[in-house]
C-alpha cells in the first residue's frame, strides 16, 4: 500500500488491491473502442481487481514516420472516449504532449498522462497538475529510477498530491528495453502508486510500429510479473482484438487505422482475457 491513496472515479490507486490500467495503445475505431471496453467490463466482474481504469491515446505523437497512423486527435479522440466512460464507467487516462491540450482534455478524463519522452518538459508537468486531474508520470526510459523524484516534485510544487508514477523499460543497446526491478523499489520512495507497465516494456524499441516485429510477444505471459512483486503497485496492459502474427514484410503504411495493427504496434501483446473464455487461434 503506497503512503498516498486517492480514487480515480470509483477505483481506489493506492491501496491494497491492484488496479489495471488497459485500453487500446492508440484510439482507433468507434466500434474497436466499445468492443474491449466490452471485454474489459467481464474481466473487471471476473477477477479481484480494485477496479481496470480504460486508456487510450487521442495521438501518437512520437510514431517513427508521418505516414503512421498518430491516431484520430483530440477532439474526435475525447468524443470517443466520453462514449466509453458513459456506457461502461470506466475512469479515463490518456496522455497530453502540449500544454494547449490539457483542459480540454482534462474537462473528460480522470487521469492526465505525461509521455516518457517528455516527463521532464516543466511546463507541461506543470500545467498538467494545475488541473488538480491525477497525474500518471511515465518513466523516461533515459532516466535513472530516484530521478523520478525531481519529476514528482515538479507536481507537488502545485499543491497537486495525486500522482501515479509507470515504470516501462530503459534503453539498453539496439532496439530492447530491459526492465531494472530495482526502479520500483526506487520509485515507491516516494510514497505515490506504482505502475508496471507490461507491454510497452516488451517492445523493440525504434523499430517502426506498423512493423508486427516491433514486438517481443513471446515474453507477454511473463513480463507483467516482475521478479520484485513486493515492490510492485499496480499493472498496465495494451489489449487490442486478434492482433496479426509477425511476417518478414511489414504491412503498407497509411495514416488510417484500418490498415494497420496500430494497438497491437505499442503493445507487442494479446488482450487480457475473461478467464472462462479461451484465447483466439
Amino acid at each position: 500500500m503506497s503512503k498516498h491513496t486517492f480514487p480515480a472515479g470509483p477505483v481506489t490507486l493506492g491501496g491494497d488491491q491492484l488496479f489495471l490500467i488497459s485500453g487500446p495503445c492508440v484510439i482507433e475505431s468507434r466500434d474497436t473502442m466499445l468492443k474491449v471496453a466490452e471485454e474489459l467490463a467481464e474481466i473487471q466482474q471476473a477477477l479481484p481487481l480494485a477496479g481496470i481504469i480504460y486508456k487510450s491515446s487521442f495521438q501518437k505523437d512520437n510514431r517513427s514516420s508521418v505516414d503512421y497512423y498518430m491516431g484520430p486527435g483530440m477532439d474526435e479522440g475525447l468524443k470517443i472516449l466520453q462514449e466509453v466512460k458513459e456506457q461502461f464507467g470506466f475512469p479515463l487516462l490518456t496522455d497530453i504532449h502540449y500544454p494547449d491540450q490539457v483542459a480540454p482534455v482534462a474537462d473528460v478524463v480522470d487521469i492526465l498522462q505525461i509521455p516518457a519522452y517528455l516527463c521532464m518538459q516543466t511546463t507541461l508537468v506543470v500545467e498538467a497538475a494545475k488541473t488538480g486531474r491525477i497525474i500518471n508520470l511515465k518513466h523516461g526510459q533515459f532516466l535513472a529510477p530516484e530521478n523520478m523524484a525531481k519529476v514528482t516534485a515538479k507536481v507537488e510544487s502545485t499543491g497537486n498530491r495525486q500522482i501515479v508514477l509507470t515504470e516501462r523499460g530503459y534503453t539498453f543497446g539496439y532496439n530492447d528495453l530491459v526492465v531494472d526491478p530495482r526502479a520500483f523499489f526506487e520509485m515507491k520512495k516516494t510514497g505515490y502508486p506504482v505502475v508496471f507497465d507490461g507491454t510497452h516494456s516488451i517492445r523493440k524499441y525504434g523499430i517502426p510500429s506498423s512493423d508486427p516485429t516491433g514486438g517481443a510477444r513471446q515474453y507477454s505471459k511473463t513480463s507483467p510479473a516482475p521478479p520484485s512483486p513486493p515492490a510492485l503497485t499496480d499493472s498496465s496492459l495494451r489489449p487490442t482484438p486478434a492482433p496479426p502474427r509477425p511476417s518478414a514484410t511489414p504491412p503498407a503504411s497509411s495514416n488510417s487505422p484500418s490498415s494497420k495493427p496500430s494497438s497491437n504496434a505499442c503493445s507487442s501483446s494479446t488482450p487480457p482475457r475473461n478467464p472462462s473464455n479461451p484465447p483466439a487461434p
